[in-house]
């Protein structure tokens, strides 16, 4: 089994508490998620677990991890130096490959939905789709009959197949699984049990909550547990409200009679002084059950945005596509594309992984970014197309560098929930999530009245992706947007342009 017991995880550089004395344990066959918000300590918790040596240099760590499990660990992106490498020699990097033999290799690439002949391949791993990047991926682990997965958001960049896939093997496989994962759809269906990471009073309280439910569950019984929390604590403050009342009523009157009584009624006086004793009696002892009440729930702070714009005139065209073929460099990848979009609409492009969703979204980039009618801001799947990554978020928030403006960048910057740390280390240093959350920053900053948004959910928290969401629903202005997000698809948006080989294919969503 893994245990985890009363672990303590805290960032070197500004002493945050990431976390404070979480024990756990996962046994065979357990599928537990850990979610929370970005940059509360879920991805240095697997590291951690998998005692990843390069942890020690920012992260000290107390309390105890039992491992007895052997171990595969997916991180969240496919490291550098592998990239470049060609399928073959990734796989011959680990000398376990070595010992496979070609019935065990054709039953892995039949579990993995991989080609048979994959493991030899010349094609560099750069040159995968996102999907079969994780399959092959998950094929090096699993070479190592593991029997704890430690997944670090096994469906960034996945399509709705390939999720469909990984939840299948998730299932099926029988392992020991802790995931971290914001995709709702995956956490419904295979989690056994929810582990989820909160910081508390402005960031600066970490709590951890273990739950052994389905995540569905795990969000009614918090709900409904919150609810009736609040409900008590709302009855007994009405009641220690009306005690009050009476007990501040009793004591003026006796305040009262004590400025009144005259000096030569000894007697009148020693009975108001015993009175006002019985009377500062009950006050202290009201001050103990004030203190005993019911508290109001606490969970973490919701991010707050808008998104503002001046509308386009409703039946402007904002984009009319006419392509007659999708390319990267001499590949073609769809032909004879077709769009019209028009102002106020939201469209969804979606397609298998590697079909050139983001390609094609940069392609209507280039041909909006330098119309004089519109508005346009461009939000990349990677944040380093967007971000200076050796600049802070104050410093990509402020144009002029006036203090006033620093201030209100600080305001924003707290309103998706950055620490005054956070606000003022470099990009480079930021979660995924908080970079996400930073061009959120930057698009409502631009009044921009057309959004280009490829994957804007990815990396944000299920707790954040409702507000998201919402705010999308509530933009007055259009949307273009590349996502796999099935909940944003049909909460936001209008239409759905299916990108294939042959062109794009549209439904109308609802």
């Amino acid at each position: 089994m893994l245990h985890v017991q009363d672990l303590t995880l805290i960032h070197k550089k500004d002493l945050t508490t990431l976390m404070e004395g979480i024990s756990f344990s996962v046994s065979p066959g357990e599928r537990l998620a850990l979610i929370g918000e970005e940059g509360n300590g879920k991805s240095s918790l697997l590291r951690a677990i998998l005692r990843d040596e390069s942890l020690d240099g920012y992260i000290e760590q107390r309390g105890r991890i039992v491992n007895s499990f052997r171990t595969g660990y997916l991180p969240q992106e496919l490291p550098a130096a592998c990239r470049s490498m060609s399928a073959y020699e990734y796989f011959c990097e680990d000398p376990v490959f070595y010992d496979q033999t070609p019935r065990r290799l054709g039953e892995l690439a039949a579990r993995l939905a991989l080609p048979a002949d994959v493991f030899y391949s010349e094609q560099p791993m750069s040159a995968f789709s996102g999907g079969e990047r994780v399959k092959l991926q998950l094929a090096r682990l699993m070479m190592r009959d593991p029997e704890l997965l430690l997944l670090d958001e096994p469906t960034n960049d996945l399509d709705g197949d390939t999720v469909r896939f990984l939840t299948s093997f998730l299932l099926s496989c029988g392992l020991a699984v802790l995931f971290v994962s914001h995709d709702e759809t995956l956490l419904s269906k295979a989690a056994t049990g929810v582990i989820l990471l909160e910081r508390l009073r402005r960031r600066q309280v970490p709590r951890a909550s273990v739950c052994r439910q389905g995540y569905e569950e795990f969000v009614k019984s918090r709900s409904d547990l919150f609810a009736h929390q609040a409900q008590v604590a709302r009855k007994e403050r009405e009641e220690f409200s009306k005690k009050m009342q009476r007990y501040n009523q009793i004591r003026q009157r006796v305040e009262h009679e004590q400025n009144a009584i005259s000096r030569r009624d000894p007697y009148g006086s020693r009975l108001l002084k015993k009175k006002m004793h019985t009377v500062m009696s009950m006050g202290r002892r009201f001050e103990r059950e004030s203190q005993e009440m019911t508290a109001m729930p606490e969970n973490e702070e919701a991010i707050f945005a808008r998104l503002c714009c001046q509308p386009l005139p409703p039946g402007k065209v904002v984009l009319d596509l006419d392509l007659n073929a999708l390319c990267v460099g001499e590949r073609v990848l769809a032909r004879n594309l077709h769009l019209c979009v028009r102002a106020c609409e939201k469209i969804c492009i979606t397609g298998r992984n590697g079909a050139g969703k983001s390609t094609l979204l940069r392609h209507i980039h280039d041909l909006l970014k330098n119309r004089a009618d519109l508005n346009v801001f461009y939000m990349p799947q990677d944040p380093g197309d967007l971000l200076d990554m050796d600049k802070t978020p104050i410093e990509m928030l402020t144009i002029t560098g006036g203090k006033d403006e620093q201030v209100r960048s600080a305001v924003a910057l707290g309103s998706m929930k950055f620490t005054g740390e956070e606000m003022n280390h470099p990009c480079r240093g930021l979660s995924g999530g908080q970079k996400a959350k930073l061009m959120f920053l930057m698009m409502a900053a631009s009044g921009a009245d057309v959004l280009l948004l490829d994957e804007p959910t990815r990396n944000l928290s299920p707790l954040s992706g409702p507000v998201i969401r919402a705010l999308f629903d509530d933009y007055p202005g259009c949307i273009i947007a590349v996502s796999h997000d099935n909940r944003l698809i049909s909460t936001v948006c209008s239409r759905e342009a299916r990108l294939t080989e042959n062109g794009l294919e549209l439904h109308e969503i609802g």
